[in-house]
């Protein structure tokens, strides 16, 4: 992530468990950020594979850094899918 001319680290953590079949997306994004939960849903629905029928978190931090633009949707998605397939 660019903050002016320097380059910041934005770590992807996330969660799942029981609850609704919810998707929170958290750490000050941008709402091109926020639109991020449809476009990683279609991603790995049109890639074939299954989206959590559970409660998913997905933290960007640090969360003082605004995110902005669609440049974390690729870590978002590897990082559900990830999740899902080995349950962590």
């Amino acid at each position: 992530m660019l903050a002016g001319l320097d380059v910041r680290r934005v770590r992807v953590e996330a969660d799942f468990g029981g609850g609704d079949s919810k998707f929170f997306l958290v750490g000050l994004p941008a709402t091109s950020v926020k639109e991020a939960r449809e476009r990683v849903r279609s991603a790995i629905k049109n890639s074939g594979l299954e989206f959590p029928h559970s409660r998913l978190t997905v933290n960007l931090a640090p969360a003082e850094l605004r995110k902005e633009g669609t440049g974390l949707d690729l870590p978002t998605t590897l990082k559900t899918r990830f999740l899902v397939h080995f349950g962590c």
